[in-house]
């Protein structure tokens, strides 16, 4: 299906956020996720369901002062 990550449109066979992560190679790293313009917590993404045209949005902390 196709999903839109961060403006890029890409084409992902998975089902869930957390399966979208993964497919990214984000599996593990400590990012920030929304879907559509809602935040989602990370103990929610194994149970948010994707689909075709959703919006992922993966932001990383940044550090600095």
């Amino acid at each position: 299906m196709k999903i839109i990550v961060n403006g890029v449109e890409l084409e992902l066979g998975a089902a869930t956020l957390a399966g979208a992560l993964e497919a990214l190679d984000y599996a593990g790293a400590v990012v920030a996720t929304a879907l559509n313009g809602h935040f989602i917590a990370a103990r929610a993404r194994e149970t948010t369901l994707l689909a075709e045209g959703d919006k992922i949005e993966i932001v990383a902390p940044r550090q600095g002062g």
